[in-house]
């Protein structure tokens, strides 16, 4: 190649949208590679005409100085090639000397040594933090369904309608979820006891109606409540599945393991139900219409805006965060593993496990999360966190409300009921 190769191309000033439009050598009709010394030539053509230029050379055409020139004989007549160049527009003027050439490609060579040396300081992640990440990237996804199949298994949704519906009796299912195999799979869910009567019997419901107008409002103002009873469970059976794939929570002791999950569950659906929260009309969307949650159908299933006023900005605040996926399931894991849940009984070694994953996530945002959606994104991360025991402490007290009510508290599941054994009587 010809040494001043490197000097002597400028921008095209056709524009970056035309590259894949083949160009065509002014000269010679060969496949040219930009713009050089003022005109669109090949490789070939540029390197003649500078050499002829700075040697000032003086060619004779030995025909009648009007040879067409192509590819194939732009070697046979220096003359008409060199007045072909000038013809097209190539100017002397554009050609860099010797010394222009050097300094040019010492400030390429430093250009290149400077880039590399901040991709050589720029934060990277270690292998194993980004194993961590991996098998908690892995863990969300076999634990959650963006098609959201699972939900027609639920009892049916029921907007603006009463129902009744009783849960069965609660066993220790988060123990027997804790010590078996795989949790989360959709199978495992069972919302109601297979020999209980039919959801919604009209007649039985007819006959309260008639008795009192008071409980007909309060069953119409609940309609969704066994629907979302059962979301809420089978989301909490979920949320123990991904908890039992976080690296060192199964080395916890099994009483451990059940309050960090208690206490945590409905925040990390909370996080979660960030995925499918839009902003355009401020709704939960999972699938179908029929599973288009909005604030309204909430306050069907007995909580008031107390909840779900700080809750919607809440989902609105963590969507405007933008949050990496690999982001998002580190902070569900670091939302888990919290040492100062109440009867925690080894807060140390909780501790140890969450402080892992912090710098995992710190590590990550430094490495992935360019500015300026990075800046200060663990500190708004970790004030999420905040933001969920609030949050949590609301749901709770107002579960504790719907259990005052029999009619109303038998509408939740099992699980329910031994997650918030604690708040409901």
């Amino acid at each position: 190649m010809d040494p001043g190769a490197c000097s002597t191309s400028v921008a095209d000033p056709a524009g970056e949208c035309e590259r894949s439009v083949p160009r065509v050598c002014g000269v010679c009709g060969d496949r040219a590679t930009g713009f050089h010394f003022n005109a669109m030539t090949c490789e070939g053509c540029k390197g003649f005409f500078r050499r002829s230029m700075k040697r000032k050379a003086m060619f004779t055409c030995p025909f009648s100085g009007e040879c067409h020139i192509t590819k194939d004989n732009r070697r046979h007549c220096q003359a008409c090639r060199l007045k072909r160049c000038l013809d097209i527009g190539m100017m002397k003027e554009f050609i860099l000397t010797d010394e222009e050439v050097q300094r040019k490609r010492e400030m390429i060579l430093k250009r290149k040594e400077e880039e590399a040396l901040r991709e050589s300081l720029k934060p990277k992640l270690s292998e194993e933090q980004q194993k961590v990440i991996d098998i908690l990237l892995e863990a969300h996804r076999k634990t959650y369904d963006p098609t959201y199949a699972d939900f027609t298994k639920f009892r049916p949704p029921v907007r603006s309608h009463p129902s009744s519906r009783g849960a069965t009796k609660s066993s220790s299912l988060l123990t027997q979820d804790l010590s078996g195999g795989s949790l989360g799979c959709s199978e495992r869910f069972s919302p109601a006891d297979p020999t209980e009567p039919p959801p919604f019997p009209s007649l039985a419901l007819q006959e309260e109606q008639d008795k009192s107008s008071s409980v007909n409002l309060e069953f119409s103002q609940l309609s969704m409540l066994p629907h979302l009873a059962d979301l809420v469970s089978y989301s909490i059976q979920k949320v123990i599945g991904f908890a039992k794939m976080i690296p060192g929570f199964r080395d916890l002791s099994v009483e451990d393991q059940i309050v960090l999950l208690k206490c945590s569950a409905m925040e990390v659906i909370m996080l979660r139900s960030n995925e499918s929260f839009t902003l355009e009309d401020m709704s939960w969307t999972c699938g179908s219409s029929d599973f288009k949650y909005r604030v309204s159908d909430v306050t069907q299933a007995g909580h008031s805006m107390d909840l779900l006023e700080p809750l919607v900005k809440f989902q609105v605040g963590l969507k405007k965060l933008n949050l990496h996926e690999e982001e998002h399931v580190l902070l569900m894991a670091i939302c888990i593993l919290s040492p100062d849940r109440p009867g925690v009984r080894e807060p140390l070694r909780v501790e140890a496990l969450q402080e892992r994953l912090s710098e995992v996530l710190q590590s990550y945002i430094r490495a992935r999360h360019a500015a300026p959606g990075g800046r200060l994104l663990y500190a708004k991360m970790i004030q999420k966190l905040a933001d969920l025991r609030s949050l949590n402490e609301e749901h709770s007290r107002q579960y504790r409300c719907l259990s005052f009510q029999p009619e109303h508290s038998m509408q939740l599941t099992p699980l329910l009921l031994e997650v918030f054994g604690n708040e409901i009587s």
